[in-house]
């Protein structure tokens, strides 16, 4: 098959041809109609991520079809439409008996544990448990962004932040993450403010429901959003991963109020200064947010298909595997508005 692979950290990924995947006894072999580029492979490929072993084929946020089936795999056959979560868990441990297998204590990751799927095919391990039906009516380059950006800003939304009609949500980043996060608040009944320094990515906040808009450029963030909210927002999230973005995401909440960290905190910017005396003083809540479980699909597949979510606006440029190793280096420098999916194999 064909494939987008690097053998070093930090050094130009080759599109290459290597040997098709076989299903594991548990699991299957999905042809890969569309998969996005997300920030998260970006860390990857810069070396952040432990659990990468070289060389590495990225890519977690993915929608296709069964094309191979495991011999103990009871519940999927081949030709069936499927997307997962990035996060697929054991279903054997504590977490995963308890319906948490985002946090799987043995979790394993397409494009970080395992070949991704900037590939041909991709294998997907415990399918019984992971794998995430998709309705025939949804274009493929839409399911992928629901395997990472769009499920994660779900559970940060409604499951962590458990936002109610009424209440004021910052999103503090409006890539893919911030901009499903803007769509699924104001979809709950939320007042939201988008933040970034991009105005292209600020009109699109306000195009899916963000009622104030702050660029980061021109603005003291905290200080505007206690403004416009008077007295600051119940519920923020960082959905960049950044010291500035995390530290006006936990100063621009009111008292008692909840920080959902959603953006990926790595390499240099693991360790943050945060604003301890605000969080004891005010009792604020800080929350991480990583990933969805299979079974909470439903729910916002629901949503969807009611007309309520509509995560085909989210997507943006749509690009051939052949480009992905640029858009994959660059993903750092700059994101075009809206989700980056491959959908040219």
């Amino acid at each position: 098959m064909k494939a987008v692979l690097f053998e070093k950290f930090q050094e130009a990924p080759k599109l290459m041809t290597v040997d098709d995947p076989t299903p594991e006894p548990h699991g299957v072999v999905l042809k890969v109609a569309a998969t996005g580029v997300c920030r998260s492979d970006w860390h990857g490929w810069m070396g952040h991520d432990s659990d990468i072993d070289l060389p590495h084929v990225p890519g977690h946020e993915l929608a296709g079809v069964v094309e191979a089936v495991g011999k103990d795999v009871k519940n999927w056959k081949v030709g069936d439409k499927v997307t997962v979560p990035f996060i697929c868990g054991c279903g054997s441990c504590s977490e995963c008996h308890s319906g948490n297998q985002q946090v799987c204590l043995h979790q394993e990751q397409p494009g970080f544990t395992h070949w991704g799927s900037f590939a041909e095919y991709v294998p997907i391990h415990q399918t019984d448990l992971n794998l995430v039906a998709l309705p025939e009516t949804m274009d493929y380059a839409t399911a992928a962004s629901l395997g990472c950006r769009f499920a994660t800003s779900f559970r940060a939304v409604i499951d962590q932040g458990r936002v109610s009609a009424g209440q004021w949500v910052a999103v503090h980043g409006c890539g893919g993450v911030g901009l499903s996060a803007v769509m699924i608040a104001a979809a709950a009944g939320a007042n939201v403010i988008g933040v970034d320094l991009d105005p292209a990515k600020l009109a699109m906040a306000k195009n899916l429901g963000a009622v104030a808009l702050l660029n980061g450029r021109e603005a003291d963030v905290p200080a505007a959003i206690q403004e416009i909210t008077k007295g600051g927002a119940h519920v923020s999230l960082d959905a960049l991963g950044h010291p500035v973005t995390m530290t006006n995401s936990i100063l621009c909440l009111r008292p008692r109020g909840k920080h959902v960290q959603v953006g990926l905190m790595l390499g240099d910017h693991a360790a943050p200064a945060i604003p301890m005396p605000k969080i004891v003083g005010q009792e604020i809540e800080l929350l991480g947010s990583h990933g969805m479980q299979a079974h909470r699909y439903g729910a916002m597949l629901d949503m969807v298909a009611s007309g309520r979510l509509d995560p085909a606006r989210l997507v943006g440029q749509q690009i051939s595997l052949t480009e992905a190793p640029q858009a994959l280096m660059e993903m750092d420098k700059f994101q075009s508005v809206g989700a980056t999916v491959i959908t040219r194999f």
